[in-house]
Protein backbone atom coordinates (compact mmCIF):
# COMPACT_ATOMS: atom_id res chain seq x y z
CA UNK A 1 0.00 0.00 0.00
CA UNK A 2 1.49 3.48 -1.06
CA UNK A 3 1.88 5.95 2.04
CA UNK A 4 1.65 9.55 1.21
CA UNK A 5 2.01 12.66 3.78
CA UNK A 6 -0.41 15.07 3.74
CA UNK A 7 0.54 18.49 4.67
CA UNK A 8 -2.49 21.24 4.54
CA UNK A 9 -3.54 23.95 6.89
CA UNK A 10 -7.33 24.01 6.38
CA UNK A 11 -8.93 21.23 8.32
CA UNK A 12 -12.14 20.78 5.57
CA UNK A 13 -9.61 20.34 3.02
CA UNK A 14 -7.58 18.17 4.81
CA UNK A 15 -10.68 15.74 5.40
CA UNK A 16 -11.98 15.61 1.81
CA UNK A 17 -8.36 14.45 0.16
CA UNK A 18 -7.80 12.35 2.75
CA UNK A 19 -11.11 10.68 2.28
CA UNK A 20 -11.01 10.51 -0.64
CA UNK A 21 -7.21 9.19 -0.86
CA UNK A 22 -7.66 6.27 1.72
CA UNK A 23 -10.68 5.25 -0.48
CA UNK A 24 -8.42 5.14 -3.42
CA UNK A 25 -6.21 2.50 -0.95
CA UNK A 26 -3.61 4.83 0.07
CA UNK A 27 -2.53 4.80 3.21
CA UNK A 28 -2.42 8.49 4.98
CA UNK A 29 -0.39 10.29 7.41
CA UNK A 30 -0.06 14.34 7.86
CA UNK A 31 -0.26 17.30 9.72
CA UNK A 32 -2.42 20.78 9.37
CA UNK A 33 1.37 22.70 10.27
CA UNK A 34 4.64 22.15 9.23
CA UNK A 35 6.08 22.34 12.97
CA UNK A 36 8.02 18.77 13.28
CA UNK A 37 7.07 17.59 9.64
CA UNK A 38 10.61 16.56 8.38
CA UNK A 39 10.68 13.69 11.27
CA UNK A 40 7.41 12.62 10.44
CA UNK A 41 8.45 12.16 7.02
CA UNK A 42 11.64 10.43 7.96
CA UNK A 43 10.44 8.30 10.42
CA UNK A 44 7.04 7.28 8.18
CA UNK A 45 8.84 7.20 4.91
CA UNK A 46 5.88 8.20 2.95
CA UNK A 47 5.69 7.51 -0.95
CA UNK A 48 4.60 11.24 -1.86
CA UNK A 49 4.23 14.26 -0.09
CA UNK A 50 1.37 16.84 -1.07
CA UNK A 51 2.38 19.88 0.47
CA UNK A 52 0.69 23.49 0.90
CA UNK A 53 2.77 26.35 0.84
CA UNK A 54 0.99 28.83 2.97
CA UNK A 55 1.16 27.02 6.07
CA UNK A 56 0.08 28.97 9.37
CA UNK A 57 3.80 28.16 10.97
CA UNK A 58 5.97 27.95 8.00
CA UNK A 59 6.53 27.53 4.43
CA UNK A 60 6.10 25.07 2.19
CA UNK A 61 8.85 26.04 -0.37
CA UNK A 62 11.64 26.05 2.61
CA UNK A 63 10.01 22.70 3.63
CA UNK A 64 10.51 21.08 0.15
CA UNK A 65 13.88 22.65 0.11
CA UNK A 66 14.43 20.64 3.38
CA UNK A 67 13.47 17.37 2.03
CA UNK A 68 15.42 17.82 -1.25
CA UNK A 69 18.99 18.15 1.22
CA UNK A 70 18.08 14.80 3.48
CA UNK A 71 18.99 11.58 1.21
CA UNK A 72 16.63 9.23 2.77
CA UNK A 73 14.08 11.79 1.98
CA UNK A 74 15.21 13.14 -1.46
CA UNK A 75 13.89 10.18 -3.90
CA UNK A 76 9.89 11.41 -2.86
CA UNK A 77 7.83 12.98 -5.24
CA UNK A 78 6.38 16.12 -3.77
CA UNK A 79 3.24 17.70 -5.28
CA UNK A 80 2.19 21.36 -4.13
CA UNK A 81 -1.24 21.95 -3.03
CA UNK A 82 -1.52 26.01 -3.21
CA UNK A 83 -3.41 29.26 -3.88
CA UNK A 84 -0.87 30.34 -5.20
CA UNK A 85 -1.16 30.65 -8.62
CA UNK A 86 1.46 33.02 -10.97
CA UNK A 87 3.50 31.87 -13.19
CA UNK A 88 6.48 33.09 -10.85
CA UNK A 89 4.82 30.88 -8.10
CA UNK A 90 4.92 27.53 -10.22
CA UNK A 91 8.21 28.42 -11.74
CA UNK A 92 10.23 28.70 -7.99
CA UNK A 93 8.10 25.38 -6.29
CA UNK A 94 9.46 23.36 -9.51
CA UNK A 95 12.45 24.59 -9.43
CA UNK A 96 12.89 23.84 -5.21
CA UNK A 97 12.63 20.58 -6.58
CA UNK A 98 8.66 20.12 -6.61
CA UNK A 99 7.32 17.37 -9.49
CA UNK A 100 4.26 19.03 -9.53
CA UNK A 101 1.80 21.80 -8.67
CA UNK A 102 -1.85 22.24 -8.37
CA UNK A 103 -3.36 25.24 -7.78
CA UNK A 104 -6.52 25.28 -5.23
CA UNK A 105 -9.53 25.15 -6.56
CA UNK A 106 -8.93 21.70 -7.65
CA UNK A 107 -10.79 18.54 -8.44
CA UNK A 108 -10.07 15.81 -6.90
CA UNK A 109 -9.92 13.20 -9.33
CA UNK A 110 -6.96 15.54 -10.79
CA UNK A 111 -5.38 15.39 -8.00
CA UNK A 112 -5.49 11.75 -7.55
CA UNK A 113 -4.60 11.44 -11.61
CA UNK A 114 -1.52 13.76 -10.96
CA UNK A 115 -0.40 11.13 -7.40
CA UNK A 116 -1.30 7.82 -9.90
CA UNK A 117 1.11 9.26 -12.57
CA UNK A 118 4.10 10.03 -9.95
CA UNK A 119 3.75 6.26 -9.75
CA UNK A 120 3.52 4.98 -12.84
CA UNK A 121 6.76 3.01 -14.16
CA UNK A 122 7.61 2.97 -10.13
CA UNK A 123 7.94 -1.02 -8.90
CA UNK A 124 5.30 -1.88 -6.42
CA UNK A 125 7.51 -2.95 -3.60
CA UNK A 126 11.01 -2.84 -4.28
CA UNK A 127 11.63 -2.45 -0.42
CA UNK A 128 14.48 -5.62 0.45
CA UNK A 129 18.11 -4.51 0.41
CA UNK A 130 20.22 -7.67 0.22
CA UNK A 131 24.29 -8.44 0.67
CA UNK A 132 25.14 -11.98 1.59
CA UNK A 133 23.41 -13.21 3.94
CA UNK A 134 21.95 -10.03 5.40
CA UNK A 135 18.22 -8.67 4.29
CA UNK A 136 17.01 -5.63 5.35
CA UNK A 137 13.54 -4.97 4.15
CA UNK A 138 12.46 -1.17 4.48
CA UNK A 139 8.80 -0.89 4.27
CA UNK A 140 8.32 -3.74 7.31
CA UNK A 141 11.44 -2.79 9.36
CA UNK A 142 12.40 -6.10 9.18
CA UNK A 143 16.06 -7.51 9.14
CA UNK A 144 17.52 -11.33 9.07
CA UNK A 145 20.94 -12.89 9.06
CA UNK A 146 21.70 -16.14 8.01
CA UNK A 147 17.73 -16.70 8.53
CA UNK A 148 17.81 -15.43 12.12
CA UNK A 149 15.64 -12.53 13.23
CA UNK A 150 18.14 -9.35 14.39
CA UNK A 151 16.84 -6.98 17.05
CA UNK A 152 17.30 -3.57 16.45
CA UNK A 153 16.46 -0.30 17.98
CA UNK A 154 14.82 2.28 15.39
CA UNK A 155 17.92 4.41 15.01
CA UNK A 156 20.27 0.86 14.39
CA UNK A 157 17.93 -0.21 11.40
CA UNK A 158 18.09 3.76 9.65
CA UNK A 159 21.50 3.74 10.06
CA UNK A 160 21.77 0.07 8.49
CA UNK A 161 19.49 1.66 5.81
CA UNK A 162 21.25 4.19 4.65
CA UNK A 163 24.34 2.19 4.47
CA UNK A 164 23.41 -0.50 2.58
CA UNK A 165 21.48 1.18 0.42
CA UNK A 166 24.78 3.29 -0.48
CA UNK A 167 27.16 0.60 -1.12
CA UNK A 168 30.95 1.56 -1.67
CA UNK A 169 30.01 5.47 -0.43
CA UNK A 170 32.56 6.68 2.12
CA UNK A 171 30.50 8.82 4.64
CA UNK A 172 32.32 11.33 7.34
CA UNK A 173 30.75 11.17 10.94
CA UNK A 174 28.84 14.37 9.95
CA UNK A 175 27.50 13.17 7.09
CA UNK A 176 25.84 9.69 9.02
CA UNK A 177 24.57 12.23 11.69
CA UNK A 178 22.54 14.32 9.45
CA UNK A 179 21.61 11.44 7.26
CA UNK A 180 20.21 9.47 10.75
CA UNK A 181 19.68 11.69 13.66
CA UNK A 182 18.99 14.64 11.25
CA UNK A 183 20.35 18.52 11.47
CA UNK A 184 17.95 19.25 15.19
CA UNK A 185 20.48 16.70 17.39
CA UNK A 186 21.97 16.93 20.86
CA UNK A 187 25.04 14.28 19.83
CA UNK A 188 28.44 14.10 18.54
CA UNK A 189 30.39 12.47 16.57
CA UNK A 190 31.47 9.87 19.05
CA UNK A 191 27.63 8.42 18.92
CA UNK A 192 28.17 6.94 15.38
CA UNK A 193 31.14 5.47 16.40
CA UNK A 194 29.05 3.60 18.96
CA UNK A 195 26.27 2.93 16.94
CA UNK A 196 28.74 1.37 14.53
CA UNK A 197 29.43 -0.82 17.21
CA UNK A 198 26.63 -1.56 18.12
CA UNK A 199 25.65 -3.13 14.35
CA UNK A 200 28.71 -4.56 14.14
CA UNK A 201 27.89 -7.14 17.08
CA UNK A 202 25.25 -7.97 15.08
CA UNK A 203 25.49 -8.23 11.92
CA UNK A 204 29.44 -9.18 11.29
CA UNK A 205 30.62 -12.47 11.86
CA UNK A 206 33.78 -11.26 13.12
CA UNK A 207 32.71 -7.70 15.08
CA UNK A 208 36.69 -7.01 15.67
CA UNK A 209 37.57 -7.89 11.95
CA UNK A 210 34.43 -6.60 10.35
CA UNK A 211 33.59 -7.37 6.42
CA UNK A 212 30.30 -5.46 5.90
CA UNK A 213 30.63 -2.31 8.15
CA UNK A 214 34.29 -0.57 7.34
CA UNK A 215 36.05 2.11 8.99
CA UNK A 216 38.03 4.18 6.35
CA UNK A 217 40.88 5.57 8.06
CA UNK A 218 40.60 9.44 9.05
CA UNK A 219 37.07 9.93 7.61
CA UNK A 220 34.36 7.50 8.59
CA UNK A 221 32.58 4.56 7.22
CA UNK A 222 31.68 2.77 4.05
CA UNK A 223 29.01 -0.49 3.48
CA UNK A 224 31.47 -2.99 1.55
CA UNK A 225 30.28 -4.00 -1.88
CA UNK A 226 32.49 -6.54 -2.71
CA UNK A 227 28.72 -8.71 -2.72
CA UNK A 228 26.27 -6.50 -4.44
CA UNK A 229 23.36 -5.44 -2.65
CA UNK A 230 20.41 -5.71 -4.11
CA UNK A 231 17.00 -4.46 -3.70
CA UNK A 232 14.00 -6.78 -4.62
CA UNK A 233 10.23 -7.17 -4.48
CA UNK A 234 9.14 -8.87 -1.61
CA UNK A 235 7.33 -12.24 -3.12
CA UNK A 236 7.96 -14.53 0.13
CA UNK A 237 5.11 -12.47 2.29
CA UNK A 238 4.49 -14.61 5.06
CA UNK A 239 7.77 -16.21 4.67
CA UNK A 240 9.79 -12.61 5.53
CA UNK A 241 11.17 -12.65 9.00
CA UNK A 242 10.01 -10.07 11.50
CA UNK A 243 13.18 -8.00 13.93
CA UNK A 244 12.20 -6.02 16.76
CA UNK A 245 12.63 -2.50 16.18
CA UNK A 246 12.74 -1.33 20.01
CA UNK A 247 13.19 2.16 21.01
CA UNK A 248 16.81 3.93 20.88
Amino acid sequence: MRKIALIEDDADLYALVKYNLEKEGFAVVGAQTGRGVIEMFRRERPDLILLDIMLPDSDGLEICKAVRQYPELAHIPVIFLTARASETDRIVGLELGANDYIVKPFFVRELIARIKIQFRGQTSATRVLKAASLELDRSRCEARLDGNLLTLTATEFRLLEFLMSRPGVVFSREQLLDAVWGHDRAVTDRTVDVYILRLRQKVEADPANPNLIRSVRGFGYSFNNATPVEEQSDQSGSQAATASIGAD
